[in-house]
C-alpha cells in the first residue's frame, strides 16, 4: 500500500508541475494527450484507493456539478479596501511626492503593477495548502468561494519549492481572458441570453455560480499581487511577490521596481500602449510603496492605503472607416443595423463590426456612408460607436438609410408606436427567424441538444430535413449522414441529445417556445403559476396579467402565439414526442398562497436552506422576491451576518424581521 500511496503521491506533483508550466508560465513540457493520460491514471488509482483521496488533488480541478448550498461568509482578518484613484500623470508624481515627504530622508522605491479588470480574491494558505478563497465582498467580509477556485488551474492547491509561511495570505484578481470572453459571449450570443458587457463581470459572475464544473469549463485565470502574515519572508513587496512567483503563484511580469519619479513616468506611458497586447484586460496601473514598514508609516486612510494609488487609463477609442451597414434579422423579426468597419485593433481584440441598435441611433449620430467613425471599448468590452469625424466626411456621401423592406425575405418592415426597433413580420415565411427559433430551441438553457449548432441548423433547413422545432424529433441517423461532414458518431450524438431533451423540465420549454417577449425567467414564472401548457393556452389576457411581471405586453404576446395555428400544432407535435408539457406532480402539490401579495427581502446566511431555495420557496407560496427594503417590504428573511445597512433600514421602516424557523413556520 506504500507504494500505491507514493504513486499517487508523485503522480500528483507531477500533474501539479504541468498544470504550472502550462497554466503560469506559459511554457508546457508535455502534449495534451500525455497530461491527460496521467490524469487518467491517477483518477484511476484514487478510485480504487479512496482512503488516498486529497481534495486538493489534480483530479478535483473541474468542479461538481451539484449545486452548493448558498455561500458561507467569512470575515477578513484585514479589511480589503479599494484604491484611491488617478486619472493623469501628474495625480501619479504628486502622489510619489507625497510618499517621499511623508518620510524624510529615506530612499522610497515604488513598485508599479498593472491593474487587472477582475474581481477580486483572497487565499488563504496552511502548510502550503489552499484552505480558502474569499471575494471582497464589502470588504470586511466576503463569500468563501473555494471549491469554485479549486478549478482555476492557475492557482496553485499545494505549493511548490520552499520557505512559505506556514499561514499567510495572499490577493488577486480572478479575470476571464479575452479568449475565453469571447467565447463565453458567443454562446450566450447563440443562445440569446444577455451578453457579458466585459471579462470584468464575467468573471465576478461566473466566481459566483452555484456549479463549480460550469465555473471550470468557463477557463477563469488568476494574477495574484500581495502578500499579508505575520512572518513573511521579505520585508518588501517585491521580493514578497518573486518568492510567491517561486512558489507557483502567477504574479505579472509586468511588476517594475521604479526608483524615482522619471521611472514612473515610462512605467506609465510604456503600458498606456503596450497593455493593447495583453491577453487579459486591465483598466490600468497600481503604484504601492515598496518596503514593508514605510507602508506601516504611511498607514491608511477609512477606505484606501496612502501607500498605493490607482491610475486608470483613458477609455480606449480608435477611428476606422464605414464600410457599408448591413441589416440582420433576428429570431423575433427584429432587424439590427450593423456596423461594418475598416479592422482596427482595440483592448486587445480586432474589431470588425459594431451594432447600431436602431434606426434613431443612426440619425442621432447622422452617419453616413463611408464616414470615419470613433469606436469605443472603455470598460465595456463590447465596441460600439461613439461619434463620427466629420473634418473627413466625403463632400456627396449619402446619409445611412435605414432599410424598409425585410432584407432576406423583402416583406415592408412594420414598426410599432412607441418602438425603436422595425420589425419584419412574415415570421413564418422568414428563413433567419425560422432558422432562428429552432437554434434558440437547441440552446444550452432551453432543450439543450448537443450536437446542434448555428451551421446544422442551416443545413437542416436547407436540405429541407426541418421547417421548424417540431421537426428535429422526426430526424433519423439516415438524415443526419445526409449533412456535409457528418458521420455515425455526430448522428449518434444528436439523436441522444433529442431523446435526452424529452426530460427537460416544462418552464425550459416554454422558453424554448419562441414566444416574443418571454425569456427564462418569465418563462419559469408562466410554467410555475399556470402547471401545465394546456392552462397557459386556455388563459386569456387579464388572467395572465394577474401573474406577477407579467404585464399587458407579455400578455398579448402569449395570447397571440397560442392563437395562431401553426403554434398550436408544432406544441401538440412536441407533446407527442414526450416532451414535458407540466410540471411535476411534486412542485404543484408543494405550491400554496400563504404568502400572497407579500414581499420578502433576504439577507444574511442560512444553516437550513441556501439562499436559492428560500427565494423558491417565496415564490413557490405566492410570494415575492425584492432586493432591497422600502415602505412596501412586508418582511425581512434574516440569516446570519445580515447586512448592516439592511438591519438599520428595517429597524427605521419597522418592516419585521424573520429568522428561518418563522419563516418555515409561515409556510408550513
Amino acid at each position: 500500500m506504500d507504494s500505491v500511496k507514493q504513486k499517487i503521491e508523485n503522480l500528483r506533483n507531477e500533474l501539479n508541475r504541468h498544470n504550472y508550466n502550462y497554466y503560469v508560465l506559459n511554457s508546457p513540457t508535455v502534449s495534451d494527450f500525455e497530461f491527460d493520460q496521467k490524469l487518467k491514471e491517477l483518477e484511476r488509482l484514487e478510485h480504487e484507493y479512496p482512503d488516498f483521496d486529497d481534495p486538493l488533488s489534480p483530479t478535483h480541478r473541474v468542479g461538481s456539478d451539484l449545486s452548493v448550498k448558498g455561500f458561507e461568509q467569512f470575515y477578513h482578518e484585514r479589511r480589503m479596501l479599494s484604491l484611491g484613484n488617478t486619472y493623469t500623470v501628474k495625480e501619479v508624481d504628486e502622489f510619489v511626492t507625497r510618499c517621499k515627504e511623508a518620510l524624510p530622508g529615506e530612499d522610497v522605491a515604488i513598485v508599479g503593477e498593472l491593474k487587472f479588470d477582475g474581481t477580486s480574491i483572497s487565499l488563504h494558505y496552511e502548510d502550503g495548502r489552499l484552505v480558502r478563497a474569499v471575494t471582497r465582498g464589502d470588504g470586511e467580509k466576503g463569500d468563501v468561494v473555494t471549491d469554485n477556485v479549486k478549478t482555476i488551474r492557475s492557482i496553485p492547491l499545494q505549493l511548490q519549492g520552499s520557505g512559505w509561511p506556514k499561514r499567510f495570505e495572499i490577493r488577486g484578481e480572478i479575470v476571464l481572458p479575452w479568449k475565453a470572453f469571447e467565447r463565453l459571449n458567443e454562446e450566450r450570443a447563440f443562445n440569446e441570453e444577455p451578453l457579458f458587457a466585459n471579462p470584468r463581470n464575467a468573471a465576478s459572475g461566473t466566481l459566483k455560480l452555484q456549479n463549480s464544473a460550469e465555473v471550470a469549463r468557463r477557463g477563469l485565470d488568476a494574477y495574484l499581487y500581495y502578500m499579508l502574515g505575520d512572518d513573511l519572508p521579505f520585508d518588501n513587496h517585491f521580493d514578497n511577490m518573486l518568492a510567491a512567483r517561486s512558489w507557483g503563484f502567477k504574479v505579472s511580469d509586468a511588476m517594475t521596481l521604479l526608483h524615482s519619479i522619471d521611472d514612473v513616468d515610462w512605467f506609465i506611458s510604456h503600458w498606456d500602449t503596450a497593455r493593447r497586447e495583453l491577453p487579459v484586460a486591465t483598466d490600468g496601473l497600481v503604484f504601492k510603496v515598496n518596503d514593508m514598514r514605510q507602508q506601516l508609516n504611511l498607514g491608511f486612510t477609512a477606505k484606501s492605503p496612502r501607500w498605493a494609488i490607482a491610475y486608470k487609463f483613458q477609455a480606449e477609442r480608435a477611428l476606422t472607416r464605414l464600410r457599408f451597414v448591413s441589416f440582420e434579422v433576428g429570431r423575433s423579426g427584429i432587424i439590427t443595423p450593423v456596423a461594418n468597419l475598416e479592422p482596427v485593433l482595440l483592448s486587445g481584440t480586432i474589431v470588425k463590426r459594431a451594432s447600431l441598435h436602431n434606426e434613431d441611433i443612426i440619425r442621432t449620430l447622422d452617419i453616413h456612408e463611408g464616414d470615419m467613425l470613433y469606436v469605443e471599448k472603455g470598460g465595456e468590452i463590447i465596441p460600439k460607436i461613439t461619434g463620427v469625424e466629420m473634418a473627413d466626411r466625403q463632400p456627396d456621401a449619402e446619409p445611412v438609410r435605414f432599410c424598409r423592406d425585410c432584407p432576406s425575405c423583402g416583406t415592408p418592415l412594420v414598426r410599432a408606436e412607441g418602438e425603436a426597433s422595425w420589425i419584419c413580420p412574415n415570421k413564418y415565411g422568414c428563413v433567419p427567424q425560422i432558422t432562428g427559433r429552432v437554434e434558440h430551441f437547441v440552446g444550452r438553457r432551453m432543450m439543450n441538444i448537443d450536437g446542434i449548432g448555428e451551421e446544422t441548423v442551416t443545413d437542416l433547413f436547407e436540405t429541407g430535413l426541418i421547417k421548424n422545432a417540431a421537426d428535429l424529433y422526426e430526424l433519423t441517423a439516415a438524415d443526419l449522414s445526409m449533412l456535409p461532414g457528418f458521420g455515425e458518431r455526430s448522428a449518434e450524438r444528436i439523436l441522444q441529445g433529442l431523446e435526452e431533451s424529452k426530460s427537460v423540465t416544462f418552464d425550459r420549454v416554454v422558453y424554448a417556445l419562441s414566444i416574443p417577449f418571454v425569456g427564462e425567467t418569465v418563462a419559469k414564472k408562466l410554467a410555475r403559476a399556470t402547471g401545465s401548457i394546456d392552462r397557459l393556452m386556455a388563459m386569456s389576457a387579464e388572467e395572465l396579467t394577474q401573474i406577477e411581471d407579467i404585464g399587458p405586453r407579455i400578455a398579448a404576446s402569449i395570447v397571440e402565439y397560442f392563437a395562431d395555428e401553426r403554434n398550436l400544432a408544432i406544441v401538440e407535435r412536441l407533446r407527442g414526442y414526450g416532451l414535458q408539457m407540466s410540471m411535476p406532480e411534486s412542485d404543484s402539490t408543494m405550491r400554496s398562497d400563504r404568502l400572497a401579495g407579500k414581499s420578502i427581502v433576504i439577507s444574511g446566511t442560512f444553516s437550513r436552506h441556501s439562499r436559492d431555495e428560500y427565494k423558491d420557496l417565496i415564490e413557490q407560496n405566492g410570494g415575492k422576491n425584492v432586493g432591497s427594503i422600502s415602505k412596501k417590504t412586508d418582511y425581512v428573511l434574516a440569516g446570519e451576518n445580515m447586512g448592516p445597512a439592511k438591519l438599520e433600514k428595517a429597524n427605521k421602516l419597522g418592516i419585521p424581521i424573520i429568522d428561518e424557523d418563522t419563516f418555515l413556520k409561515m409556510i408550513e
